[in-house]
């Protein structure tokens, strides 16, 4: 007992003294200012705010030019330009073969509506990061022998192709994942409030700098292919969750006086024809929400909500066109919260 005694009056002060520590530390962080950073990305404007003692814009970049140089199509070098152009030697980081992983376990949720191997049907209707040279029936039917998660495969070092012409395209879920890059950086750093915009994609961490959850506006999907249009459909007051919008609304042109959307459905080759405007989901994750988002998109609002059913980590947001052709709305039980 003596001992015991002894012990506890040599650790007694240590620990007061790592509570003291540990109250200062709080104390400089919650004076702190808020920042905001921004800047371009992923061929899309980011824009980050967050609570921290230092500029951490360099640490921004850093996090994003990793993001960019492994699952950006546009850069020769990337991992994914590698891999679609056939490179022997390429040997995929981390970042792709989490993404890669995630794009299989979605697909397979979704029975193959969201697929990272339709890059030759999004190329083909001018929607890509390749030139397209025209779009027709026979163009579809021989393109889509090459899609289909089946026909890439991970073996433990590096991503097998069943066919040279098989291409990847992660832009579905990119802006997604390098929110949680930045997000994870943040994290590592001991940031406790902050919100990270990518393209509309956003992870959301504490509160903002009025001490609330942070608010984001869900937009209404009018035809808006030069994004000047900020009129709101609903607003959502959220804290330590990620979110993503996918929408046909700004993305497309016409074609023989018919729109073409850039949301692809993988299992057809053609652009999907639906009810729903713009999918909106929550999720642990923004890669997962964006992944999901555009699933959604694809699946329609039966089978979106189906998914949300099964998966109560994912609230869903719809926005689609009732019979009279208006805006009508419809979420997953748990959706609402947010609302409030």
């Amino acid at each position: 007992m003596t001992d015991n005694r002894k012990k506890l009056r040599w650790q007694l002060p240590f620990l007061a003294l790592l509570i003291v520590g540990t109250v200062i530390i709080l104390s400089k962080q919650d004076r702190s200012p808020y920042r905001t950073n921004q800047g371009m990305v992923f061929g899309t404007v980011y824009k980050i705010t967050y609570q921290y003692a230092e500029d951490l814009q360099a640490d921004i970049k850093a996090e994003l030019d990793k993001v960019n140089g492994s699952l950006s199509p546009f850069q020769k070098q990337s991992i994914i330009s590698r891999i679609n152009s056939n490179d022997p030697t390429v040997v995929p980081d981390s970042m792709f073969v989490h993404v890669f992983q995630l794009a299989r376990a979605v697909s397979a949720n979704t029975h193959g509506a969201f697929d990272i191997t339709v890059a030759p049907l999004v190329n083909a209707w001018g929607f890509g990061f390749e030139e397209s040279n025209g779009v027709d029936s026979l163009t579809i039917d021989s393109l889509r022998q090459y899609v289909g998660m089946e026909n890439a495969f991970f073996d433990g070092e590096r991503i097998i192709k069943t066919d040279s012409c098989v291409m990847l395209d992660c832009s579905a879920i990119a802006k997604g994942y390098g929110c949680d890059a930045v997000a994870a950086m943040f994290d590592r750093k001991g940031v406790r409030n902050y919100m990270v915009e990518i393209g509309g994609e956003i992870v959301v961490k504490g509160i903002n700098s009025k001490r609330n959850r942070w608010t984001i506006g869900i937009n209404k999907p009018v035809e808006d292919s030069l994004a000047l249009s900020s009129e709101l459909q609903t607003v959502v007051h959220v804290s330590d969750i990620a979110m993503a919008t996918s929408g046909n609304y700004r993305n497309y042109y016409y074609r023989d006086g018919k729109k073409v959307a850039h949301t692809i459905d993988p299992r057809t080759g053609y652009p999907v024809q639906h009810s729903i405007l713009s999918a909106t989901v929550l999720a642990p994750d923004c890669a997962t929400a964006d992944a999901y988002a555009t699933s959604f998109m694809v699946l329609g609002l039966d089978s979106a909500m189906a998914i949300c059913d099964r998966h109560p980590e994912l609230q869903g947001y719809f926005i689609y066109a009732d019979e009279e052709g208006e805006f009508a709305t419809c979420y997953s039980d748990g959706f609402e919260q947010w609302m409030r």
